[in-house]
C-alpha cells in the first residue's frame, strides 16, 4: 500500500499511513491515517477518513486528535466530512486541514504529480493543508507553499520506501 501526501505544491509517495518528525534522533509520529474513506453503495457501511494526530497550534497550545476525536483541552473545533478532517481555531482559521481527494480531484493536480500517480497508484491521495507546529518545526502549508521551519519547498515530487519524515534538516522519505 501506498499513501501520496500532497503538501502545498509538492507530492510525496510513501508506503506508509504515518508521519513523523525527529530532532536529534528522536523520532515522533505526528499523523497517522487509521482509515481511508471509501465510496460505497448507500447500502454499505460508510467508511471516513479517520487518523491521529500529535501537534500544537502556532500558540503553542498541544492538539491531539486520536480517531477524529480531541484528546486535549486546547480551544480548537473539528469539522469532520467522510473525507476530511478539518481543526479550526476559536476565530475560524485553519490549525491543519487533512482531506483525502477523490480520484478526480487528485488527477486535476500538477502533471509532474499526476504522473507519479499513475505509476505508482496509491491507494489514497492525502492533501494537507495547515499552519502549525511539530516538536521543534514550524509547518506551514498552503495552495503553493510549503515551508518547514523557514526552508521552502515547491513543485517537488519525492517517493520514498519508508514513511514520510519531517526534520530540521528538511524532507527525509
Amino acid at each position: 500500500m501506498k499513501y501520496a501526501y500532497v503538501i502545498g505544491s509538492n507530492a510525496f509517495i510513501v508506503p506508509s499511513g504515518v508521519v513523523s518528525y525527529s530532532y536529534k534522533g528522536e523520532e515522533n509520529e505526528f499523523l497517522r491515517i487509521n482509515s481511508i474513506y471509501h465510496d460505497l453503495p448507500p447500502t454499505a457501511q460508510q467508511s471516513i477518513l479517520n487518523i491521529d494526530l500529535n501537534i500544537r497550534d502556532i500558540d503553542g497550545s498541544e492538539i491531539k486528535v486520536v480517531g477524529n476525536k480531541s484528546e486535549s483541552n486546547a480551544n480548537f473545533s473539528i469539522k469532520e466530512e467522510r473525507n476530511s478532517i478539518h481543526l479550526l481555531r476559536r476565530d475560524g482559521s485553519t490549525i491543519i486541514h487533512v482531506q483525502q481527494l477523490d480520484d478526480e480531484s487528485a488527477m486535476g493536480l500538477e502533471h509532474n504529480i499526476t504522473a507519479e500517480l499513475e505509476v505508482h497508484a496509491p491507494i489514497a491521495v492525502i492533501r494537507i493543508f495547515g499552519d502549525f507546529i511539530v516538536g521543534k518545526l514550524h509547518i506551514s502549508a498552503e495552495n503553493e507553499k510549503l515551508f518547514i521551519n523557514d526552508n521552502g519547498y515547491a513543485n517537488s515530487v519525492r517517493t520514498g520506501k519508508n514513511q514520510l519524515e519531517f526534520t530540521i534538516e528538511g524532507v527525509v522519505l
